[in-house]
């Protein structure tokens, strides 16, 4: 299995800069892939796609301003530092450009001195570890300090960061949103919910490394980045009461797609659990847990393409996504939807 099997031409122009005005309003590819048909609609009515006892999975996952601006102490060279990840205390493994600036015993201070770190190890992949220094609450200045980390094909300034937040977001952690969900409103999911469809909520704090181009020329060579995941009592219950009644488990996701698939057992029931995964799902994967898929279209030989044409086939896929194209749906994080049923 080839990387350039996963190859879709897409026009820079089909990139979503910036969310549209109302979440529910963007547009919905409806995909059948036990036929394949293909059916044009908008967000909102994916509420007609869902039956009674059906169960809604999202990632309540919070996204991190994780981009912070600094400068080396005593220099005025500005430094950019996006956080990955709390190791310990208060040191985070961080990307920085540019990393010259950035060596093991230099101090950067962020808002003039309202935040401040010491380099204190590089990683093999050239990451750094940051050990930050402050008075009062890490969260609330990062939350002044910080940008949100959009992806590097959106070049628009977010006016509004909660426009990267899902509604339902809750546990602050991922260096990048769950983007299927934010096509969700409080309303259409209360409208949802009147309807008997369960929801309930996993998190996964999620990584650059889903994100991260596949380097590789055959995909089985190909290594996940791993991201820590949680899954407590009450979800576990109301998905394994689903599957025993013979509805349908709604992924709204690749994460919550992940998340599930690694802790579901060979008859697709799980249980409370927390830990780490670097699942990697690809064509051949028998999916256990999940049975329909809400998500984004994802960049070409992507890993997240990969995970999709595994739910359906990489023809369908690559077929879809072409029409897709010539229809001219927004593309990646800011862009439309798509649900594979």
């Amino acid at each position: 299995m080839k990387t350039k099997d996963f190859y879709y031409d897409l026009p820079e122009e089909l990139i979503a800069q910036c969310p549209i005005e109302n979440r529910e309003n963007s547009r919905l590819l409806v995909l059948d892939r036990e036929t394949g048909e293909i059916e044009h609609r908008h967000f909102k009515d994916i509420i007609e796609f869902l039956n009674p006892g059906d169960t809604l999975v999202l990632n309540d996952t919070r996204v991190l301003p994780a981009r912070l601006f600094g400068n080396r102490v005593g220099k005025e060279e500005s430094v950019e530092f996006l956080l990955l990840k709390r190791t310990e205390d208060d040191i985070w493994e961080t990307l920085v450009k540019p990393g010259k600036k950035a060596r093991v015993g230099h101090t950067i201070e962020f808002g003039n001195g309202l935040l401040v770190g010491d380099i204190v190890s590089i990683g093999e992949d050239g990451t750094r570890f940051i050990k930050f220094h402050y008075d009062g609450i890490f969260e609330e200045i990062l939350d002044k300090l910080g940008e949100m980390p959009l992806p590097p094909y959106i070049h628009e300034k977010l006016d509004d960061k909660e426009r990267y937040q899902t509604v339902y977001s809750k546990r602050l952690g991922s260096a990048a949103a769950p983007t299927a969900g934010l096509h969700f409103t409080k309303e259409l999911l209360k409208r949802i919910e009147d309807k008997g469809i369960n929801l309930c909520f996993i998190t996964l704090h999620v990584g650059l490394g889903t994100f991260r181009p596949v380097k590789v020329e055959n995909v089985l060579e190909h290594h996940m980045h791993s991201e820590f995941y949680q899954v407590d009592k009450k979800t576990a219950d109301i998905i394994n009461k689903t599957k025993r009644e013979g509805k349908k488990i709604i992924a709204v996701g690749t994460t919550t797609t992940r998340t599930l698939e690694t802790i579901g057992n060979k008859d697709g029931f799980i249980q409370e659990k927390s830990g780490w995964t670097d699942i990697f799902i690809y064509p051949g994967y028998e999916f256990k847990v999940v049975d329909n898929l809400i998500t984004n279209f994802h960049l070409p030989e992507s890993t997240l393409m990969m995970l999709v044409s595994a739910l359906t086939s990489r023809d369908m896929i690559i077929k879809t996504y072409n029409i897709a194209v010539k229809e001219k749906y927004r593309f990646f994080s800011f862009g439309d939807a798509m649900f594979i049923k």
